[in-house]
């Protein structure tokens, strides 16, 4: 579009964002370039906000061309800020901030005190995406997606009455980790860990892919439980069987449970995705 009409594009965009917060009882702390800082005293506010958000702006897709299009990714947190000459800060600000950069296009990314935040006769619903260590968090944090699609169906969704935690517990001698790569196939016990996976011909998943980094990412066993870590220079995605939402890892980390699809270097919606797939039995249940 050129930077004059790209730059007007997003400043209308992102002042309709402000002026939807603004109808939900937020406020806009400041603009971001390509997109805002809002605060809410109420959960429900929040979430209510960047429903209507994503709806509203589906409906303005409709009447752009298809090369202009642009997706909104919201990240919503909950905790005490300090505001400080106008500005915000706080855990739950850099905590909202990384589940923006981490959800996928049209999506919003919600943490669990959020979900707690929101009463159950609102009738919102949830998708668990497991718990996630962000960057600058010494702990993982249970992460959902709000499903804001008047539409969808699923069995995967949850009311938030009724969220289902990771419970972690001692990980008996017989928790495995199953991987398998193209015809290889491997399985390790718990204190077999850590083991990792990448181009280098000494890791224990080999995956020869250029767009794969030597020690791309390591597999460990922590608390009960199995964490994937990314190491690489262009990121590792994770897909939760049932699931059809990716967590973007770049030097972060997030457990592992149940079943799914570990993407390397590119995510899964490229069809030539380097993959391996993880099946777990024992150790973390869900």
């Amino acid at each position: 579009m050129g930077n004059e009409k790209a730059t007007a594009t997003i400043t209308r965009l992102t002042q309709w964002i402000g002026a939807i917060c603004e109808a939900h009882r937020g406020r806009v702390v400041k603009t971001l370039g390509d997109g805002i800082l809002a605060v809410f005293e109420q959960a429900i506010d929040a979430a209510d906000a960047v429903i209507q958000m994503q709806r509203g702006h589906r409906i303005r897709l409709e009447q752009w061309p298809e090369p202009l299009r642009m997706e909104i990714k919201a990240g919503v947190a909950r905790g005490e800020v300090v505001e400080v000459d106008g500005d915000c800060y706080g855990d739950a600000v850099n905590v909202a901030a990384r589940l923006s950069d981490l959800a996928g296009g049209s999506e919003i990314w919600a943490t669990a005190s959020v979900v707690d935040g929101v009463d159950e006769g609102h009738g919102l619903r949830f998708r668990s995406l497991g718990s996630v260590t962000l960057r600058g968090k010494a702990e993982p944090l249970a992460l959902f997606k709000v499903e804001w699609e008047e539409d969808i169906a699923s069995d995967f969704l949850t009311q938030q009455a009724v969220l289902a935690r990771p419970v972690v517990a001692e990980a008996p001698a017989s928790s495995r980790i199953q991987l398998q790569h193209l015809d290889l196939s491997l399985s390790f016990h718990a204190r077999e860990l850590p083991v990792h996976l990448g181009r280098n011909e000494h890791a224990e998943v080999v995956v020869n892919d250029p767009r794969v980094s030597r020690l791309h990412a390591r597999i460990e066993s922590r608390s009960g439980g199995f964490v994937l870590i990314d190491l690489s220079s262009f990121g590792t995605w994770v897909r939760f069987s049932g699931s059809d939402s990716d967590i973007a890892l770049r030097r972060d980390e997030c457990q592992l449970h149940g079943t799914g699809e570990i993407a390397l270097g590119v995510p899964h919606g490229d069809l030539s995705a380097p993959t391996v797939t993880f099946s777990i039995n024992g150790g973390t249940q869900r």
